[in-house]
């Protein structure tokens, strides 16, 4: 079964970091647009981060911007989620997220929608105190 398996995540007080990263099992997705969503208590699941399958474009949602980083590695795989100067709003279950396609380009806001996505992760916790 293919599967999205994101790690990093953790406890930290505000205004720290932590980097979370994605990688895939079963099949590469090194040619997949790649993107980061996160789940608050109680809220609805919201679009963080999205990345080009190139890597030559990012997305982001206004209150990280500045804040978070993604990036990718696409001969190793992997996706990260650089989060800085974090605060106790951003305390979420963390998903990353791969299209279906391969070597395909969207229209900008297409990013920010979770029915881009097809493949899941299981989640990882960040919990920022204050």
């Amino acid at each position: 079964q293919v599967q999205l398996i994101e790690s990093g995540g953790g406890l930290v007080q505000a205004g720290g970091s932590l980097r979370l990263s994605c990688v895939g099992s079963e099949r590469t997705f090194s040619r997949n647009v790649m993107g980061w969503f996160r789940r608050a208590p109680g809220k609805e699941r919201e679009f963080v981060a999205a990345i080009s399958w190139s890597g030559g474009t990012t997305y982001y949602r206004e209150s990280v911007k500045g804040r978070f980083t993604i990036s990718r590695d696409n001969a190793k795989d992997t996706v990260w989620l650089e989060m800085n100067s974090l605060k106790p709003e951003d305390t979420a279950v963390y998903y990353c997220a791969a299209d279906r396609n391969q070597g395909r380009t969207y229209t900008a806001n297409q990013y920010y929608r979770p029915g881009l996505y097809y493949y899941w992760g299981q989640g990882t916790q960040v919990t920022v105190s204050s």
